[in-house]
């Protein structure tokens, strides 16, 4: 019982920051106004997308997002064994 429990609480985390990687963002364009995102994208006109700075913003991010899930769980299996 207490693997699935385990495996809940885990699964449950993992959903929640999904859910909140995705709506965080939302939220946040939402409140700035759509209109005025939607004028600027179309006067800039960018045809590479996010561009350079996009990709290494994206892999700094997901790097941290897996570093901090690495020391989580290497001080969860270090505070087993003692």
């Amino acid at each position: 019982m207490e693997i699935l429990r385990n495996w809940w609480v885990r699964l449950s985390a993992v959903l929640a920051t999904a859910a909140l990687t995705v709506f965080i963002p939302a939220a946040a364009w939402a409140a700035t106004g759509p209109g005025e995102m939607v004028v600027e994208a179309a006067r800039r006109r960018s045809r590479g997308g996010f561009g350079i700075f996009g990709l290494v913003c994206c892999l700094i991010v997901v790097g941290l997002i897996v570093l901090a899930l690495l020391v989580i769980m290497r001080n969860r299996r270090s505070g087993k064994r003692d």
